[in-house]
């Protein structure tokens, strides 16, 4: 028998933002690389004013989150003046108690705090508004400093483009490294930003290194059986290492060797999900040389054992 397609519902409150109501829309679209069902819904049928001069038509209302595994919830404009109505808060506690995740993008968590299911727990939001999260709902815990946060049954994010990130976060823990970094290649989007990384807020102006990073980044990935020491890529950024190391932290949240080894251990899950390739031969693909080095690390970042992973990841 088939398995049951994933059901999705990202929820559009009053004032929605069209690129955090976008974003899981996009990554969790329906196609036959995805095996997830998207429905975009509202408090109710019809119109619903949205930010930035858009309007959304939703088809269906609140009874959609019923039928959802996983539902967003995008972020909205002044979301510290106040709550969504009571029928939305009691849809949202109401899924969730039926075993749905739900997951804020951006000022989403506002609409996730006022459930009163982050209660206790940490959770982020865009860095504009971290504090009138703290003000506005004492009893969460609000992290700043980070791009997305997973509390197993409630998840939250920074800015829009955290909400990438996030979405990558749960594609990767429900079907694995090779489906998300599929879709991040499809989105044009960085493979993993590690979810502690610092959100980026307003600065004195620098060279804008970015783009020259990236590449770097991007060539490193073609060439993860090769010796890749910190000189090498400070040498390919044509900057110091010291330079390199510092701006390399801001960008991913990794230094640039522990970014290095996330991604061999990246594309060491990737090809035991989708290879008959020994232990031995996948360590030597990806640049660690032997098993028992891979066995070592895998544990380090994943805590378990290549073995298992390549069972549980098959059963």
């Amino acid at each position: 028998m088939a398995e049951r397609m994933r059901r999705v519902a990202v929820l559009v409150l009053e004032g929605a933002k069209p690129l955090d109501v976008g974003i899981p829309a996009q990554v969790f679209t329906t196609r036959a690389s995805m095996p997830y069902e998207v429905r975009v819904c509202g408090a109710a049928p019809g119109l619903v004013s949205g930010g930035d001069g858009l309007s959304y038509h939703v088809a269906s209302g609140l009874e959609t989150l019923d039928w959802a595994d996983l539902v967003f919830l995008p972020g909205y404009r002044h979301p510290d003046r106040d709550d969504p109505s009571e029928a939305v808060i009691d849809a949202l506690r109401a899924a969730h108690a039926g075993g749905a995740r739900l997951a804020a993008i951006s000022t989403g968590a506002f609409a996730l705090a006022a459930t009163g299911l982050l209660d206790g727990k940490r959770a982020t939001t865009h860095w504009h508004y971290t504090a009138a999260l703290a003000a506005r709902h004492p009893l969460v815990e609000v992290d700043e400093n980070v791009l997305f946060v997973d509390e197993g049954d409630v998840l939250t994010s920074a800015g829009a483009a955290s909400g990438i990130d996030l979405c990558l976060h749960i594609l990767r823990r429900e079907l694995g490294v090779a489906a998300a970094n599929h879709a991040a290649r499809r989105l044009v989007a960085a493979p993993y930003r590690s979810g502690g990384q610092a959100q980026y807020v307003p600065q004195i102006a620098r060279e804008p290194l970015g783009a020259r990073f990236a590449e770097v980044r991007e060539w490193a990935l073609g060439r993860l059986e090769e010796p890749l020491t910190l000189e090498r890529l400070a040498r390919r950024a044509a900057v110091s290492p010291r330079t390199f190391s510092r701006r390399f932290v801001e960008d991913t949240g990794y230094t640039p060797l522990q970014w290095v080894m996330r991604a061999r251990v990246d594309l060491a899950r990737e090809l035991l999900e989708r290879s008959e390739l020994g232990v031995e031969q996948i360590a030597a693909a990806v640049g660690l040389g032997t098993g028992a080095n891979l066995r070592l690390h895998f544990r380090r970042v994943l805590g378990t054992t290549p073995g298992e992973y390549r069972r549980s990841f098959r059963a």
